[in-house]
């Protein structure tokens, strides 16, 4: 689900259409709906507020006017590569646990002795 600061990219008739930040979610008279105020990267910038419901939030298609509109994350490439990174590391910490290359167990006892 897009949350309060989240950038977006906005699709319409399924081309790209403009960049916005969502600036505030509350929720609307009717349940299950939200009053989403986005700030529109354009010259001059403006201030849009869609209502929106839970399943448009997370990402679904939708129409206004009979125009398909669509919501993607908009996600810094330095963070993707910090994500693949991080499942790199899980991916290589668990093949190494299955392999009985994980880590060894040092009895500091044993250490003293020698």
């Amino acid at each position: 689900m897009f949350t309060i600061h989240d950038i977006l990219l906005i699709h319409v008739d399924n081309k790209p259409g403009f960049y916005a930040r969502i600036e505030e979610i509350t929720p609307d008279v009717k349940p299950g709906w939200w009053q989403v105020r986005l700030l529109v990267f354009t010259f001059p910038l403006q201030v849009f507020t869609w209502i929106l419901d839970e399943y448009q939030l997370e990402g679904a298609d939708f129409t206004m006017g009979g125009t398909p509109i669509r919501m993607d994350p908009v996600v810094s490439p330095v963070e993707e590569e910090r994500l693949r990174q991080e499942q790199a590391e899980k991916e290589k910490q668990e093949r190494q646990r299955q392999d009985g290359g994980g880590s060894k167990v040092v009895s500091l006892l044993d250490r003293r002795k020698k």
